[in-house]
This record gives structure tokens, sequence and C-alpha cells, in this order.
């Protein structure tokens, strides 16, 4: 038990390294095929499709956080007042970028959309663009967080799953797993972006708990019952909670006056 506590202090105090709500400046560049940041690191496929309306982005490392980063979203502006509204575009994290010449590549709507009215064009034509960017609640009105179970996955024991709906300015950085009813519990590990996996799946109707991290705080949220017994691959399954957190202002160099 002394154990997990220390591993869990220490995936707290790892996801409390850097202000969640901070203005930070940056480029932004675009994909030109549609499907690219779709089918990116974090695993959504098809479904990244359904998450901003298509305004999606791969972002550096240390936006994708070996995954934790997977969903989350940001408000985006480039800095060209002539071409650029100064709304901008909010965006979802689905891809890792490994350009460091560039903070994002966007999808191209997403890049579009920083655009003035009938400027996306022009835009278009300048390929990267200086930004300015800060991280903001992904929110999914009567949305709970969903649980997909992956093709992957084999019965009896071998489980993947994929975290969707994933609300606020979070992170999941660990998840564990039990039937229902049983404190037997046992860890799953991330396999790739927003997929964890365990080979140790228990028998029967499934509960998971999540340590859901928010700026510098974090806590357990327990869902007492997602997966049915006769769970199976492919299907989306709602885990009856909802994830909304904010984070808690931890910086003090954060610049709000443009926003």
């Amino acid at each position: 038990m002394a154990l997990f506590i220390c591993f869990l202090s220490l995936l707290l105090f790892s996801s409390a390294t850097a202000c969640d709500r901070c203005l930070y400046q940056s480029k932004a560049a675009y994909f030109s095929k549609a499907n690219a940041l779709s089918s990116g690191a974090c695993g959504y496929g098809s479904l990244a499709l359904g998450l901003s309306g298509g305004h999606l982005a791969a972002g550096v490392s240390s936006l994708y956080k070996d995954g934790a980063g997977c969903g989350a979203c940001f408000q985006i502006r480039c800095n060209n007042s002539t071409l650029c509204s100064s709304k901008g575009t909010n965006v979802t994290i689905t891809d890792i970028n490994h350009n460091n010449q560039t903070g994002f590549v966007l999808s191209t709507r997403a890049f579009m959309a920083m655009a003035n009215h009938g400027m996306g064009q022009h835009i278009l034509k300048l390929g990267t663009v200086e930004v300015e960017y800060k991280r903001i609640p992904c929110e999914y009105k009567n949305q709970n967080l969903a649980v997909r179970v992956e093709e992957s996955s084999q019965k009896p024991n071998y489980l993947a799953i994929k975290l969707l709906y994933q609300g606020g300015q979070t992170e999941i950085v660990a998840i564990d797993i039990a039937q229902v009813g049983s404190s037997n519990w046992n860890f799953m590990k991330r396999n790739h972006g927003a997929v964890w996996d365990t080979s140790r799946a228990p028998n029967g109707a499934l509960q998971f708990r999540f340590v859901v991290t928010s700026g510098y705080d974090g806590k357990w949220i327990w869902a007492k019952t997602v997966l049915p017994a006769d769970w199976k691959s492919g299907v989306v399954y709602d885990s009856g909670v909802q994830i909304n957190d904010i984070a808690k202002e931890g910086c003090f160099h954060c610049d709000y006056s443009h926003w």
C-alpha cells in the first residue's frame, strides 16, 4: 500500500509541473490530408472526426505527454491580425507532432478556422503561422466518459480499451479494473495514446477506477459498472461518470489580457 501511495504521489506530481491555464507562444502548420490526424498516435481512428467537429491537432511531445495529453483541448489563434480572427479555433489533440519547428500541426479545417471570414485560402498559402495558445476545458454536454473495447481484446484474459469524451482540463494517469462487487483490483497500463490494456482481465461484469489529474490537483473517480460480463469488441460502453474538472491556478506568468 505504501508503494502504491508513493507511485500515486509521483503521478500527481509529474502531471503538475506546468500550468494548464497559461498562454503560450508557438507556431502551427497543417496537414493537407484530412485523415492524417484521425489515424494519429492517440489511436482514435475514425472516432477522432467526431471530436471538436474535426478540428484536430498533433502536439509536440510536451503536449502529447506520452499519450496522457490525448483528447486535451486547446484554443489557438494566429498572430496575424490582418488574416486571423481574435477568436481563433478550438482543437483536440489526437496525434504527436515530431516536427519541433512547430508546436502544433492542425487539420486543414482547424487551420482555416483561425482566419477571418473569407481569408481561409490566404492563411493556407502561408503554410505556417505564429500562434498563441492555451489549454481549455473539453466540453461534452450530457456525455459521460466512454470506454470502447478494442478489436485486439481476447477473452477471457486480454482486454484493451480506448477512452472517449474525457471532459474538463484533465488527464487520466492510471486505471484499475476489478470484477463488479470485488475489491481485488488489477492495474491497466497505457498501451499507446488513449488505449489501455491488461492481460489479467477479471471474469464477469467489470468496474473501473481512474486517477484523474487536473493542473495541480488529482483524485480517484470510480465507475462502478462499466462493462457487462458479455462485453464485445468494437462496442462503446457508457462509464456512468462525467469528468469536467478545471485546472487550478498554479503559475505566476499567465497572460490572459488578450483573451
